[in-house]
């Protein structure tokens, strides 16, 4: 295991430590590819990009084509416990072995190239699922689209969930701007299914959609029926429509995928596939819930939901990161709820104290804590049995309470 521990200890990765474990080229990218001799091209995918939704979406879409027979290659990004949840097949993840015998064997090659930690992850997805002869790979993108390390590959189909004001640092300061580099992944003479119609978006989407012949639908337009969904968020509907939409599109394209297969698949996208932390309930009287939402359209809904369902006193244990507008995403919290603010345990993770600092301008009652475990302790303890308990802000918030 000695060459896993450098893969993640030697190198910066954008999950701990934002812009400098971050390279905005493909050519690494196509450099290790070829060294690899091509693995992409030799299994069939579906690429998604989004500001949100992206990962629900590949797991709803993952689940399905598992119920109907497919052999499955899954890679998402960031992972909350494991990094192997990143890359599974059949929701089953890589094996350790696996990892560590492709760190060896390619260690030397890494390290004379000055390859990022996603390019060499993405290496290795690529390279697992080529060897596992997977029927068909879903690859959700790292970041943005267009430059991504992931944006070496020729999909059966493009999805673009969403487009929301996050990575701005990377991605631009405007939804239209945004939008151009997710488009990135919209590929000559492939379908595209776009989750969300936008005025301010949907434009740039037609206009590379036309540019390069590809066939664009909008999931909002389509009349769906929906289903019973294990992942339990409210947001989930938006999520159901695109995978549904898309699975669609992928019919058309001769796979064979029934309605049985829809419905038992999204009612199964949990037991499938694995997916942790999305409005996932950990324990009862009370309520205690995760939510990896952690920009303004995702807490919007998951805020929204709590409100809703809440029936005593709303508890939050909240942390953030560092590049998190809080004018933006402090005015969306409840005025109402008692705060435990807390940092996750990485580089990049917002002081708590200017968290506590800044929330006092919402009129936000809080108290500060050195952990989240020390945070989701105190709010067990101060919650009596018909309150509720939310625990979230950032995925690596989450990934400590799993």
């Amino acid at each position: 295991m000695q060459a896993t521990h450098w893969l993640f200890k030697q190198l910066p990765m954008y999950q701990n430590v934002g812009m400098d474990g971050y390279k905005i080229d493909l050519s690494k990218t196509l450099l290790l590819a070829n060294h690899l001799k091509n693995p992409h091209h030799g299994f069939k995918s579906i690429h998604v990009a989004g500001t949100n939704g992206k990962g629900s979406t590949s797991h709803m879409m993952a689940s399905v084509l598992q119920e109907a027979g497919y052999k499955v290659g899954l890679y998402t990004s960031p992972h909350l416990k494991d990094f192997r949840e990143r890359i599974k097949i059949n929701g089953t993840m890589i094996p350790k072995r696996k990892v560590s015998s492709f760190v060896e064997k390619h260690q030397d090659f890494f390290k004379n190239n000055d390859l990022s930690f996603f390019e060499m992850t993405v290496g290795l997805a690529f390279d697992y699922f080529a060897q596992s002869k997977v029927d068909i790979a879903i690859i959700e993108v790292g970041l943005g689209g267009r430059l991504d390390s992931t944006n070496i590959i020729r999909p059966e189909l493009s999805v673009i969930t969403n487009i929301g004001l996050d990575h701005t640092q990377f991605l631009g300061t405007t939804l239209p701007a945004i939008a151009k580099e997710k488009a990135g992944i919209i590929k000559s003479n492939t379908p595209v299914v776009i989750g969300e119609l936008h005025p301010d978006t949907s434009k740039i989407f037609r206009q590379v959609a036309k540019q390069k012949s590809a066939p664009i639908t909008f999931a909002e337009k389509q009349e769906v029926s929906f289903f019973d969904c294990d992942l339990k968020g409210n947001y989930q509907l938006k999520n159901q429509r695109t995978a549904l939409t898309a699975l669609e599109v992928l019919i058309t394209k001769g796979f064979k995928i029934s309605q049985t297969h829809i419905k038992t698949g999204i009612g199964a996208v949990v037991s499938n596939t694995g997916l942790l932390g999305r409005w996932q309930v950990l324990q009862t009287l009370p309520t205690l819930v995760c939510d990896t939402a952690h920009n303004k359209e995702g807490l919007l809904f998951t805020m929204q939901q709590l409100q809703q369902t809440t029936q005593g006193v709303l508890h939050i244990v909240f942390g953030l990161v560092l590049d998190k507008d809080l004018e933006v995403i402090l005015p969306l919290l409840p005025p109402s709820a008692k705060y435990y603010f807390c940092a996750p345990n990485i580089t990049r993770a917002l002081d708590v104290a200017v968290l506590k600092q800044k929330a006092e301008d919402y009129s936000l009652v809080s108290t500060s804590y050195k952990s989240v475990k020390a945070a989701v302790k105190a709010a067990l303890k101060a919650a009596k049995t018909n309150d509720s308990i939310y625990v979230g802000g950032s995925t690596f918030v989450v990934a400590e309470v799993l």
